[in-house]
């Protein structure tokens, strides 16, 4: 598959969220969209992987993350996940070993889901756990979400007014690849 043009954005990201792409595949596109202003981040999207063999690919959704919340560009919830009932509560990132998941893989054994599902009572919260700003990556100037406690960057690329690239930026690791729509 190759990387089309921004014009040609929702449907490659269509095949690529069911069949999933190399990531040079992946950067290609990203590098190919436009930025995003920090004012048409705000509100609620929800969240999907793009499987490029990362190996953060499919854990989010194992544990019933929903997507992000952007209050403001200092209100942020990056990380909103189904409750009971389909209440969405945001989780505090800083409690979460990232290095050790992506080296663990734990969404591969069924038993952790329940797991989680515990755990995240106690990493649950009411305060904002991130912020927006312009940042350059890539050579575009577009909005970004930076985590208070946890050394990620993601950055965000318009694919349409209502759905997002993004490329989740961790020291040491190749990006991790993620779409928002907007609900």
């Amino acid at each position: 598959m190759e990387a089309d043009t921004a014009a040609g954005g929702a449907q490659w990201i269509e095949r690529a969220e069911r069949e999933g792409v190399r990531p040079e595949e992946a950067l290609a596109m990203f590098d190919s969209l436009p930025p995003v202003s920090l004012e048409a981040m705000i509100g609620n999207w929800r969240g999907g992987g793009v499987p490029t063999g990362h190996a953060l690919d499919g854990l989010l959704e194992a544990y019933g993350w929903h997507g992000k919340r952007f209050v403001s560009p200092d209100e942020v919830d990056p990380l909103l996940f189904t409750a009971g009932r389909g209440k969405l509560v945001a989780l505090d990132p800083r409690y979460l070993p990232v290095g050790l998941v992506c080296a663990l893989r734990p969404h591969r054994w069924r038993w952790t889901a329940g797991m989680f599902s515990l755990a995240s009572r106690l990493i649950r919260t009411r305060q904002p756990t991130a912020r927006l700003r312009m940042i350059e990556y890539r050579g575009v100037t577009s909005a970004a979400m930076v985590y208070d406690r946890q050394p990620i960057i993601d950055h965000f690329r318009e694919v349409e007014p209502n759905l997002l690239l993004g490329l989740m930026d961790l020291r040491g690791m190749p990006p991790f690849v993620f779409t928002l729509r907007r609900e």
